[in-house]
């Protein structure tokens, strides 16, 4: 069986207050959208119960590291009947971005499992396993736009359709460390909740939509912060950091050509809702 571990951006990411357990309180809504890694599983046919893993495209982490791999033996541990199986993911969402790809192939290895070897979970206890691997994990078994707030685990779905639009994503190739974009955040309860930001026009995102992240991250690495300039300077309707980047996406209407002169290393797609 094949399926294809699409990406996420934040619409506003804001960080609430620390919690006694370290983490962070947030709220944000998570959007998906149509760009793919391309993840297979199949049942090992030579009664071998251990998990064969294989990758190509961009790099990734090695097999004991990899989330897909971590996703299958948390499984296994609970459904030791499990049947060995030959698993091979296609890695083509840039890493470390921001735009979850690394959540959503273990969240659709999870999705995946369950169909393939009848497990018989519920969406609730697939979100369990999920939030076990990292916190924005959960969203990719509902896959729906979805206001999130906890940690990023609780989620309540919204209606949210930005179909009319379309999406440049920008990523710079610069790895950001969550601990450090964390060190940087003054946290503090906003006036207006981010759920109650994303259902007005959109003209008033520029000014309200923010995404906490983008003032240290800014400030460390100005060149993530050209990006959200260039794509505003050329038509975007509303431009931001995702997660806590370093990707950058606008959007656009759809009848706008973006034309504009990023470093070629730089990696970019555009994306229709």
């Amino acid at each position: 069986m094949i399926v294809f571990p699409n990406c996420k951006i934040n619409l506003g990411l804001r960080i609430l207050r620390k919690r006694t357990d370290g983490y962070h309180d947030l709220e944000t809504v998570f959007y998906p959208l149509p760009f793919t890694d391309i993840l297979e599983i199949l049942e090992s046919t030579d009664n071998n119960s251990k998990l064969s893993f294989s990758t190509t495209g961009l790099p990734v982490e090695s097999n004991l590291n990899n989330l897909c791999v971590k996703s299958f033996e948390m499984l296994k541990k609970d459904f030791p009947q499990l049947p060995g199986a030959i698993m091979h993911l296609h890695k083509v969402i840039p890493l470390g971005g921001g735009l979850g790809g690394g959540s959503a192939d273990a969240a659709f290895t999870l999705k995946l499992m369950n169909e393939k070897f009848n497990l018989g979970l519920s969406t609730e206890e697939l979100i369990n396993y999920a939030l076990q691997i990292g916190s924005d994990c959960p969203f990719f078994i509902i896959n729906k736009p979805a206001y999130a707030t906890g940690r990023g685990e609780l989620l309540e779905e919204v209606q949210l359709d930005l179909s009319a639009f379309k999406f440049i994503i920008v990523n710079p190739g610069i790895t950001v460390s969550t601990s450090s974009a964390f060190g940087g955040i003054e946290s503090s309860l906003p006036q207006k909740s981010v759920r109650e930001i994303i259902q007005q026009p959109m003209i008033t995102w520029k000014r309200e939509l923010e995404n906490d992240f983008e003032k240290s991250i800014f400030n460390q690495y100005p060149e993530i912060g050209v990006i959200k300039n260039k794509l505003y300077d050329n038509g975007a309707l509303y431009a931001s950091m995702s997660g806590s980047g370093s990707t950058v996406y606008g959007i656009y209407d759809k009848e706008i050509n973006v034309d504009i002169d990023f470093p070629s290393h730089y990696f970019i797609k555009q994306l229709n809702s």
